[in-house]
């Protein structure tokens, strides 16, 4: 299962990525917005977020206008990688060397074929491990550090 989230920015797109992502035969948790009234991004970046962080799901897509509020909402929570991804090799890049469990996509700023395109992406490649695993456990001891006051 894979959660999806967006504000009214991102409201169209996340409507298309939805249908791309059934259209893979993914079980998708819409998570909101549901109409183009004007929210605030964070609480639905925070939903998405919050389940991909307790590992209800396993990954996330969050959409905004530009996608900068969306990550930075998302990667405040524990175990969160999220990367905002704005064309095929970023997409490429957030899985492979950093298996970002939350991709983060701009709604004003991509076409629904390129946003797509990229998911496709980035559903599809493997995490390289190796010597990326040795950051991505870097990155952990830092939120772990700071989570107990050490850093």
């Amino acid at each position: 299962m894979i959660a999806i989230g967006s504000d009214h920015g991102g409201l169209q797109l996340k409507d298309a990525v939805r249908s791309y992502l059934v259209g893979r035969g993914l079980i998708v948790d819409d998570l909101g917005t549901n109409n183009e009234d004007s929210v605030d991004y964070p609480d639905f970046g925070a939903k998405v977020a919050a389940a991909v962080s307790r590992q209800i799901v396993a990954k996330g897509i969050l959409i905004c206008g530009t996608g900068i509020g969306m990550s930075i909402t998302a990667n405040k929570f524990p175990g969160i990688r999220a990367a905002l991804v704005w064309d095929d090799f970023t997409a490429q890049m957030a899985k492979e060397h950093n298996d970002a469990n939350i991709l983060v996509l701009g709604g004003r700023v991509l076409s629904a074929d390129a946003a797509c395109r990229m998911i496709g992406i980035w559903l599809d490649t493997a995490f390289a491990g190796g010597r990326h695993q040795g950051r991505l456990d870097k990155i952990a001891r830092i939120e772990e550090d700071v989570r107990n006051g050490r850093l």
